[in-house]
């Protein structure tokens, strides 16, 4: 009774932070900078907060030597999958930027089992292939010409370095704290992003400052430093399937706050992603 009570909490846990995360598909589309200049003031906001929240907790920011190169590695993955994100928002909507994205899973269940040596498993594949076609059903046409096809093959790209980092964290969250990992993550984001301070861009921070601010804060302190945390109860390929509810919130918050409304095939797409967020919420059990 009690390992279900918590798997129950795990589930919730989860699902605040995808709510949270979504947030990023309505600010990406509504924030007018350069994705790069605008992940960087988001990097650099997050990092401070973050930093304060670690050094109030009595957080170590102390990380062993073997672990140094892939957590590198991890930042600049995650800065590489953020900017590439919002280039395919800004190209697209909220609907087909994050859809694209979450072909993420299919991913995992293939760069699992080969990175981290896991057992396969069919019911991974067959999940991540209704996810597949649920995004399929956003794609308007494969005009390589319009916005929206290069929207989704940016996704696509997005979604390989979002689904490589998270295999790269795996191991590690187990070992240190999700924060101060997020910390490490976030400082990599901002030095390797730095030379875009001397773009001439950085004269329009202040006017889109209030919301890269929400961004920095409530998407990335709270809803990424939360999902980082959700690693331990998961194995990568369930939590990138469970994760595919995020879209969803993010069409929710795009249509409220945006007035994007969904298309009817958008919908059957995003009922087919909720249905294999639905059969993986009852199958998965949380790791020791």
């Amino acid at each position: 009774m009690q390992l279900k009570n918590q798997s129950f909490t795990h589930l919730v846990q989860l699902n605040l932070a995808m709510l949270l995360v979504s947030t990023s598909g309505v600010l990406g589309r509504y924030i007018s900078l350069s994705p790069p200049l605008t992940i960087l003031v988001r990097a650099l906001l997050a990092v401070v907060v973050l930093w304060i929240y670690c050094i109030l907790r009595g957080f170590s920011f102390h990380l062993e030597k073997r672990h140094r190169l892939p957590v590198i590695a991890s930042g600049v993955l995650m800065g590489g999958h953020w900017v590439t994100y919002f280039y395919s928002l800004q190209l697209s909507n909220v609907a087909i930027g994050m859809l694209s994205l979450f072909t993420y899973p299919i991913m995992t269940a293939f760069l699992e089992p080969l990175l981290l040596k896991t057992k396969f498993q069919w019911m991974h594949f067959v999940l991540g292939l209704l996810v597949m076609v649920g995004v399929f059903f956003l794609i308007p046409d494969f005009d390589f010409n319009n916005t929206y096809t290069m929207a989704i093959l940016i996704g696509l790209f997005s979604a390989l370095l979002y689904a490589l980092r998270n295999i790269i964290m795996k191991k590690r969250v187990a070992q240190y704290n999700g924060s101060s990992l997020m910390v490490w993550q976030l400082v990599i984001v901002a030095v390797g992003l730095s030379p875009f301070l001397f773009s001439m861009e950085v004269a329009r921070i202040p006017e889109q400052l209030p919301w890269i601010l929400v961004l920095a804060l409530l998407t990335t302190a709270m809803g990424h430093t939360l999902f980082l945390v959700c690693f331990r109860y998961f194995s990568i390929t369930s939590i990138s399937i469970l994760s595919c509810i995020q879209p969803i919130y993010g069409i929710i918050l795009g249509t409220l706050f945006l007035k994007e409304f969904p298309s009817v095939m958008t919908m059957i797409g995003g009922a087919l992603i909720l249905a294999a967020v639905a059969i993986e919420g009852f199958r998965s059990q949380p790791e020791p």
